[in-house]
């Protein structure tokens, strides 16, 4: 079968072994890509780090950073090019670039899909009210990365085929444990978008709480790298707090290594909760114990492979911290646990079998 797939978040390297794993199960897959895609941590550049068995390809795009009007002024002429028997639409259904795709997807006679995060029942103006309900109308299939996520779309009034599947899997050759830990302080981690929605200053304020001086690197940029800095200082956390900026994917694997300990203490907000959390997903691979708010699909993603803190809640952080410091038998189970569920649940391999199998089942 070919397949075109549109797809933005596929300029993430570590991402890219789900489409070689799609391509091995006999699909003719080509993946559209814009060069770059901007957002508040600044440019982030294409990688091509796992390209074998199937096209990546990157094309113009207007509007770049702007999740609801980017599209593709080329995308027309690409699709007849490769004459896909379905486009893989890897957007949100009101989304300019989804409307885009499945309009000239339409065009051609190709069968069509789409997948959505989005976990709030959410009310858009127009016009992307008006592309929701039309996309809703006119898909083949819908694909939703949480139960949560496929909710909304039944209730916006979706009523095609749809499955639930996460967006992207995991390398368990690329994220695996590294063996015995070396000697050095509880080294608490955050990898991800420095933003107040994900509740970085809870995070703060709970390793200053905690004795015996632990570490606390924080990966990522966005617009609070200036006020999270600034809280650091005033709690005293300087020299046990390190910054640095968005890494590229393949060197992410290594800074797990570095951690005791991944926190996601994210913040639902009214027009956001967390949509998965795939750091923890990543941590659990690399052999790291967990700790999560109970915002949005984080319960989901971690259930007993980890500990949920309430979100907001410093000293219930606070807490979990201190046994995960504490307790190297809590420690060891909840990487036994984690590495099981990862393997179980989260691979490449997982996710691009329930995807092929959905590929299928539109052409049958």
């Amino acid at each position: 079968m070919r397949v075109l797939m549109l797809s933005k978040a596929c300029i993430v390297g570590i991402y890219q072994p789900k489409l070689e794993a799609i391509a091995r199960h006999g699909v003719d897959l080509t993946v559209l890509t814009p060069p770059d895609w901007r957002d508040e941590r600044g440019a982030n550049a294409l990688e091509r780090s796992h390209t074998s068995g199937y096209q990546l390809c990157a094309i113009p795009i207007r509007f770049n950073g702007n999740f609801h009007l980017h599209h593709y002024p080329t995308l027309g002429r690409e699709i007849r090019k490769w004459r896909p028997q379905i486009v893989h639409i890897d957007e949100e259904p009101y989304n300019l670039a989804t409307w885009q795709a499945l309009r000239h997807a339409r065009r051609l006679g190709a069968k069509s899909l789409f997948f959505s995060w989005q976990n709030i029942l959410r009310a858009y103006p127009p016009p992307f009210n008006w592309g929701e309900r039309w996309t809703l109308r006119n898909a083949d299939y819908a694909l939703a990365g949480t139960d949560a996520a496929a909710g909304v779309l039944r209730q916006k009034g979706y009523s095609g085929p749809l499955a639930v599947i996460p967006q992207f899997g995991t390398a368990p050759d690329l994220f695996q444990p590294a063996g015995i830990r070396p000697e050095r302080p509880f080294t608490i981690g955050y990898i991800g978008r420095i933003v107040p929605e994900k509740g970085l200053e809870i995070l703060l304020r709970a390793v200053a709480g905690l004795e015996g001086a632990p570490r606390l690197r924080l990966i990522g940029g966005g617009s609070a790298r200036a006020e999270t800095e600034a809280l650091a200082n005033a709690l005293g956390l300087s020299d046990r707090v390190s910054f640095s900026g968005q890494l590229p994917s393949p060197d992410l694997p290594g800074e797990y290594h570095e951690l005791d300990a991944l926190v996601l203490p994210s913040l639902t907000r009214p027009n956001w909760k967390e949509q998965f959390g795939r750091v923890l997903v990543e941590a659990m691979a690399s052999g790291v114990p967990v700790i999560g708010s109970d915002s949005g699909a984080i319960p989901g993603v971690i259930a007993d492979a980890g500990l949920i803190s309430p979100e907001g809640d410093v000293e219930a952080l606070g807490y979990a911290l201190r046994q995960l410091r504490d307790q190297p038998g809590l420690r060891a189970d909840l990487i036994e646990k984690g590495r099981a569920r990862f393997l179980a649940h989260f691979t490449h391999e997982r996710i691009a079998e329930a995807t092929v199998a959905v590929y299928r089942e539109m052409l049958n």
